[in-house]
C-alpha cells in the first residue's frame, strides 16, 4: 500500500490524495484546487495539474465539496475518468451547484460545457448514506462518518485486508451552528489528519458572539457597512443563523431598528435553500428553533440579491451614502467573485468593518487585507492598489475547521486507539506545533512534510 499527495499535504488548499492498494487497485480521496500561493502547476486537460494514471483507478471518494475538495473534478472529467465518484448523500445533492459555479467562474461559462460537466456528474455519482458500509472491492471497504464540517462533510474509513486508514477530510468545529459534533472514531491503523488550525484555539461561541455583536454596534453608530467574506456553502449558513438569533435576542429586548443583512450571492442562496431541505442533518438546537416557529437561515431583515445589476447598484450606493449595511459575498479570500468590488468601493472608509470568519491562505487578498490592513496599508484587487483604512476583524471561532485541542480531541475519540497519524492539509508551522502536542499526548508516530516525530 502506498498513499501520494497530490496536493493538500504540506499546504491547506488542493487536496487531493491517492491510495494505490496495488498495482491494478487505487483511489483518489478528493480532488480539489489549490489557491493562492498553493498553486504551483498549471491545470491542462492531459494531467488536470496532478501527474496521475486513470489507469486502475476504481472510484473517486470526495469528503465534501468545498472547491479546494472537489474543484480539479472537471479535469479529471475531461481526461477521461468514467468511474464513479462516490460521497455523502447531502454532498451529492450539493455538488452539482458548487460545480456549475465552479466552471462558471474558473473555466468556461460556455452553458453547454456547464451542462457537459454536470451530465458527466449525473451519471458518475454515487450517493451513499452516513455509517453504511460500501464495499468497493474483495480488497476494499469504505465508510462514510459525519466530520461536521459543513453539510454532508464526511471523515472516510476505509478497511483493507492488513488495516485501517482513515482520511479525515476537513474536521468541523464542536457546538457550530447548525450542524452535529463530528462523530468519534472508531479506531485507526493510519489517520490522514487535517491540520489547519494545528497552532492554535478558537475562541468559544459565546466569545465570538459577543465580538459579532460589538461589530453589529458599531456598524449602527458609525452607518456604515460590515463586509464578511465567506464561502457561499457552510460559513454563510452558519452566519444567518447567529444572526437570526442575535435578531430575536435584540427584538426581545425592545430594539427596533436592525441593519439590513444582505446575501450577495446567487450560489449562497441556493445552496441556503438546499441545507433548509436537508434540516433532518441539522442539530438538535436548530430542529428546536425550527419547531419554534423561527426560520433560522430566513428571516426578517436578511435580503438576496442574485441580479448583477442589482449588485452593482449597491456598491455604488454604499460608497455614496451612509448606511448600516452588513454584507455576506464570495469569495471567502477575496480572490474573486462579488465581494472583491465591495472591498475595492469600500475599504478606504474608515465607517467600513471587515470581519474575516475563515481561513485566509497565504498568496491571497484576503491574507493580504488580514495582515496589512491593522497597519493602514493597502491590497492589490483586480490590479489597483486599494488603501486599507476600514477596521478589520478577525473571529477565529467562526472557523468551519477544528482547532488544535478539537483535534486532539478527535485523535482521543478513538475508542480502538491510532496507531500513527500523518498529517496533512495545513501549513508547516500549524502541523508542526501539532505533531508536538499529539506525540506528548499520545506518545504515537506522528509524520508531517518536514519529517517523523516517534512515539
Amino acid at each position: 500500500m502506498n498513499i501520494i499527495h497530490h496536493g493538500g499535504f504540506n499546504q491547506v488548499t488542493g487536496s487531493c490524495h491517492e491510495i494505490l492498494l496495488s498495482d491494478h487497485e487505487h483511489y483518489l480521496i478528493d480532488c480539489g484546487l489549490a489557491q493562492g500561493e498553493d498553486v504551483t502547476t498549471d491545470v491542462d486537460d492531459e494531467h488536470f495539474g496532478i501527474n496521475l494514471s486513470l489507469a486502475g483507478l476504481n472510484a473517486v471518494l470526495i469528503t465534501h465539496c468545498h472547491l479546494d475538495h472537489i474543484g480539479r473534478l472537471p479535469y479529471l472529467f475531461a481526461a477521461g475518468y468514467k468511474g464513479p465518484v462516490i460521497c455523502t448523500s447531502a454532498t451529492a445533492k450539493l455538488l452539482p451547484l458548487v460545480l456549475a459555479d465552479a466552471v462558471k467562474v474558473g473555466i468556461s461559462r460556455n452553458p453547454e460545457l456547464v451542462e457537459a460537466v454536470l451530465a458527466r456528474l449525473g451519471r458518475q455519482l454515487q450517493p451513499v448514506d452516513y455509517d453504511h458500509w460500501l464495499t468497493l472491492s474483495d480488497n476494499c471497504r469504505i465508510r462514510f462518518k459525519n466530520a461536521g464540517h459543513i453539510m454532508g462533510s464526511a471523515f472516510i474509513e476505509m478497511d483493507t485486508p492488513t488495516q485501517r486508514i482513515v482520511f479525515s477530510g476537513d474536521i468541523g468545529c464542536k457546538n457550530t451552528p447548525l450542524l452535529p459534533d463530528p462523530a468519534p472514531l472508531e479506531h485507526a491503523d493510519l489517520l490522514l489528519l487535517e491540520s489547519t488550525y494545528g497552532d492554535r484555539l478558537h475562541e468559544s461561541r459565546e466569545q465570538r458572539k459577543q465580538r459579532l455583536k460589538q461589530i453589529i454596534n458599531r456598524c449602527i453608530e458609525d452607518r456604515g457597512a460590515v463586509l464578511i467574506p465567506a464561502f457561499s456553502m457552510g460559513r454563510t449558513q452558519e452566519l444567518l443563523y447567529e444572526f437570526e438569533q442575535i435578531w430575536h435576542e435584540l427584538a426581545s429586548a425592545g430594539h427596533q431598528h436592525f441593519p439590513e443583512i444582505v446575501v450577495d450571492s446567487p450560489l449562497a442562496s441556493e445552496l441556503t435553500e438546499l441545507y433548509s431541505e436537508l434540516h433532518e442533518l441539522w442539530d438538535e438546537e436548530a430542529k428546536q428553533r425550527l419547531s419554534n416557529g423561527r426560520h433560522p437561515l430566513s428571516f426578517e431583515h436578511c435580503h438576496v440579491i442574485r441580479d448583477h445589476d442589482q449588485h452593482q447598484a449597491l456598491v455604488n450606493r454604499l460608497a455614496s451614502t451612509a448606511e448600516p449595511v452588513i454584507i455576506i459575498a464570495a469569495s471567502g479570500m477575496c480572490a474573486g467573485g462579488r465581494m472583491v468590488n465591495y472591498l475595492k468601493a469600500l475599504l478606504p472608509d474608515a465607517r467600513t468593518d471587515v470581519l474575516f470568519v475563515g481561513f485566509q491562505a497565504q498568496g491571497t487578498p484576503g491574507r493580504d487585507i488580514q495582515q496589512y490592513g491593522p497597519t493602514g496599508g493597502y491590497v492589490v484587487l483586480d490590479g489597483e492598489k486599494i488603501t486599507i483604512k476600514a477596521a478589520i476583524h478577525t473571529l477565529g471561532g467562526y472557523s468551519a475547521h477544528a482547532d488544535q485541542a478539537e483535534l486532539l480531541d478527535f485523535i482521543g475519540s478513538a475508542n480502538g486507539g491510532v496507531k500513527q497519524v500523518r498529517l496533512i492539509h495545513g501549513e508547516p508551522d500549524a502541523q508542526a506545533a501539532l505533531a508536538q502536542k499529539i506525540n506528548a499526548r499520545f506518545s504515537i508516530p506522528v509524520e508531517t512534510a518536514a519529517g517523523t516525530l516517534g512515539g
